[in-house]
């Protein structure tokens, strides 16, 4: 826990330009790999927005992806955390990891809703139908968080992504920003203020942003495998060249990239039961 207050901070002058703040934060914050991986976890969420816009999902009526443009709000929703944290406001950019949090959330009930509702007697499963039109809200995030965390279809998953308390951990530190638990909270979106441990503020938001992403991408290939296929397969039908074997197993690149550098890195144990469980090519 972060452990600083008044005591070590000291306040800086602001010096107004341009009717803005010049933002006086240290070069070791302004150079933290936070923004950097906000940067690439945009990028990644935008590239698999476009990617599975043409995998249309049972149970709703519609000719579109839904998932397509809740990955693209994600991704400015990242955006916005980079254009906060650049100004130093890392109380609001909590704010955001929360709203992330429940996007993903959200993302993954509105997928196994579907899976278990969705048969040819069932043919729209109305709570999602009605979600996308505008008619119906969502249960409260404890009610989707409890179906998710109550799945059968998820049982080994859940065991290894809540063999600790990281995830309870995040949510309270996202509280304690949204509501000024702590005084300290205050302080940390005061950009004109001076706190030697701005920068290291950081590095919980960085682990607590990462951790996020792993359980997303974790659950979503768990329960739709098919996210992760590159098109090699339907380029060479739509080419009218015979597709190469087992070509419609092949992993889009950007994934696999994802995979390496984050989930196999940080949760190897993640990464073999979703390796366990799937007929695409993971390397």
């Amino acid at each position: 826990m972060l452990g600083f207050g008044l005591d070590n901070a000291v306040i800086c002058s602001a010096e107004i330009i341009n009717n803005s703040f010049k933002i006086m934060i240290e070069k070791e914050y302004l150079e933290h790999r936070i923004f950097e991986k906000l940067d690439g976890y945009a990028n990644f969420y935008s590239s698999l927005g476009l990617r599975i816009m043409g995998f249309i999902p049972h149970g709703i009526k519609g000719f579109f992806n839904i998932d397509t443009y809740l990955y693209t709000s994600i991704q400015g929703t990242l955006e916005s955390m980079r254009d906060i944290l650049t100004k130093g406001r890392i109380n609001d950019s909590y704010a955001l990891l929360r709203k992330y949090y429940d996007s993903t959330i959200i993302n993954i009930y509105s997928i196994l809703y579907l899976s278990d509702n969705y048969s040819i007697e069932n043919f729209v499963v109305e709570k999602i139908d009605n979600w996308v039109k505008g008619k119906e809200k969502l249960p409260e995030y404890r009610v989707m968080s409890n179906y998710i965390r109550t799945s059968n279809k998820l049982t080994k998953m859940n065991e290894l992504l809540y063999k600790d308390d990281r995830y309870k951990a995040i949510r309270d530190r996202c509280n304690d920003h949204t509501h000024y638990n702590f005084y300290r909270n205050v302080l940390l979106n005061d950009n004109a203020l001076y706190l030697r441990n701005r920068a290291k503020s950081l590095d919980y938001f960085s682990n607590d942003l990462q951790n996020i992403l792993i359980m997303h991408l974790c659950y979503l290939f768990y329960l739709n495998d098919y996210y992760m296929s590159s098109d090699d397969y339907i380029m060479a039908l739509e080419s009218n060249i015979t597709p190469e074997v087992n070509s419609q197993y092949f992993v889009a690149p950007f994934i696999q990239n994802i995979f390496d550098s984050v989930i196999k890195k940080y949760r190897m144990d993640l990464y073999e039961e979703i390796k366990s469980k799937t007929c695409m090519m993971l390397q």
